[in-house]
């Protein structure tokens, strides 16, 4: 099975989460600009939101994948917002990706707000989840 994970972060907070998955999967954690090379089975894609939207480097790196994903697993962080999962579902749709129903988030710190996050806990989870999944 091929995996890849690839994460945006201004600060550092999803990057910790997108280490301890590739970690946990035996893969190296990428950032999104660096492009999908080859066909994979399972894309661990990690964002955050930044003034209630994605960042415009999510949504460019899904509209530039041209090889065949399996399916999308999101993760992602927040200091206000749930999560990222309907936002980059519908960038997915457009491509005609499917995003597994499954996903991870776990607050992330934003200035004195949720200050630590997300934290060793926190990555431990991602990681667990990660396992789970590909399992």
């Amino acid at each position: 099975m091929k995996v890849e994970v690839r994460y945006y972060t201004r600060s550092g907070n999803t990057k910790k989460l997108a280490e301890a998955i590739a970690k946990a999967v035996g893969v190296e954690a990428k950032p999104v600009d660096e492009p999908l090379k080859e066909d994979v089975d399972i894309l661990f894609l990690g964002s955050s939101v930044y003034a209630y939207g994605v960042d415009d480097n999510i949504k460019k790196f899904i509209s530039n994948i041209d090889v065949q994903v399996g399916k999308v697993i999101n993760f992602s962080t927040a200091a206000l917002i749930k999560s990222t999962y309907k936002q980059v579902g519908k960038l997915l749709a457009k491509k005609g990706i499917v995003q597994a129903e499954e996903e991870f988030y776990c607050k992330g710190s934003f200035g004195s707000i949720h200050k630590g996050k997300p934290d060793e806990n926190d990555c431990k989870a991602a990681a667990e989840f990660a396992k789970k999944v590909i399992s």
